[in-house]
């Protein structure tokens, strides 16, 4: 992957809907050279697709929060099965640092939230939590307000 291929990445996560005459345009490239390099990056796994934001997501469930744990012992692929089960979690995430792991939580509550976190805190082995909540997304300028 080249400067260019990188410059091209960057103009698809600001917005994946630009046509290959816009990227183009930007990247003062062709839109054969745009479309070859699009294929190539998606031949070689470095795309693996392109999604859609919809507002609905963002609404389903407004209360949202990170929560990172600390784990006792191996106990890790346990924790997260039962971690999966619980409608609340969006993703687990495992990391370095104090924390072993992060869990993604979308309530539409803050009651919710909290008796999910009550839950969470239960689990055997999870010795230690601590909670963020997302209080407003930032636009990134990888999604184009319609």
């Amino acid at each position: 992957m080249d400067d260019m291929d990188r410059k091209l990445i960057a103009a698809l996560r600001r917005d994946s809907r630009q046509s290959l005459s816009e990227l183009a345009a930007v990247l003062n490239l062709s839109r054969t050279t745009v479309r070859s390099r699009m294929e190539k990056l998606q031949e070689r796994g470095v795309i693996l697709g392109f999604s859609v934001v919809l507002k609905g997501d963002l609404q389903r469930n407004p209360v949202r929060g990170h929560t990172m744990l600390g784990i006792e012992g191996r106990g890790t692929d346990k924790i997260v099965h039962k971690l999966y089960g619980f409608a609340a979690v969006e993703a687990v995430h495992s990391t370095n640092g104090k924390w072993d792991l992060i869990v993604e939580l979308g309530t539409k509550t803050l009651e919710e939230l909290d008796q999910v976190l009550a839950e969470i805190r239960k689990i055997e082995g999870v010795m230690t939590s601590e909670t963020n909540l997302l209080l407003a997304t930032k636009p990134s300028g990888r999604a184009r307000r319609v």
